[in-house]
């Protein structure tokens, strides 16, 4: 089982101005707590005892929130100087990271996701990149991801759809997906990887139906308010 997990937090939260001005978007207060606290309480419940916080935009609030260590789990701060895309922001925070292989998340959702499962699946499966898929129906806000078995082969554009697969956000991968000296220190994970490299690299999907949020949006933030005090019993 992994020890260590990415969670990207320099979100600006560009799509919530007017509701939380000043602040990273995963320190987005939730039912009086920072967002960021549900999912470290998530990763808690867990064999995890490092975290690595990719952090850019008003870093210093959540080092002054969460310092060094939070519930055993010991915190670093790979600190973007400059913004550099998600996937710059992973490459930087890799730097810290021992293992060949690392929990990633988004910062600004939360998936309940089995991670001993999740693992689990992605060494059976040998891939460099493990996705876990949350099924959904009648949506317009996300992308689709499109398989073959398990092996994902596309990525579809948000558009509405009946039903359909969605990337929840909680990733096992591999350092050699960011072993290419070509790569650019700005760039994007979900374009300039996932989407440029499916047919290039092994990617797996892993299917889950935990409780899902993303606070990306007014709507979906107020929505958490009265949905996420549930997730810390």
């Amino acid at each position: 089982m992994i020890n260590e997990a990415i969670i990207l937090a320099g979100g600006l939260g560009t799509r919530l101005k007017g509701v939380i001005n000043d602040i990273p978007k995963p320190m987005a207060p939730v039912d009086g707590k920072p967002f960021l606290e549900y999912v470290l309480r998530y990763l808690n419940r867990f064999p995890i005892d490092k975290v690595i916080l990719a952090v850019g935009y008003k870093h210093e609030v959540i080092e002054s929130v969460f310092g060094d260590e939070f519930l055993g789990m010991s915190i670093e701060y790979a600190i973007e100087k400059e913004p550099l895309g998600t996937g710059g922001a992973i490459a930087n925070a890799l730097k810290l990271a021992i293992g060949d292989d690392v929990f990633l998340l988004n910062g600004d959702t939360f998936f309940d996701v089995n991670l001993e499962a999740l693992y689990t699946h992605h060494q059976l499966s040998g891939s460099q990149l493990t996705l876990s898929l949350k099924p959904m129906k009648n949506f317009d806000r996300y992308g689709t991801v499109e398989l073959k078995g398990t092996q994902i082969v596309a990525f579809n554009e948000k558009k509405p759809v009946k039903q359909g697969l969605i990337n929840g956000g909680v990733y096992v991968l591999n350092k050699g997906m960011f072993s290419n000296p070509l790569l650019p220190t700005k760039f994007s994970f979900e374009k300039d990887i996932m989407e440029q490299g499916v047919m290039q690299f092994d990617m797996q999907a892993y299917f889950s139906d935990g409780y899902f949020i993303d606070i990306g949006i007014p709507e979906d933030y107020e929505r958490a308010q009265k949905e996420m005090a549930n997730q810390l019993r």
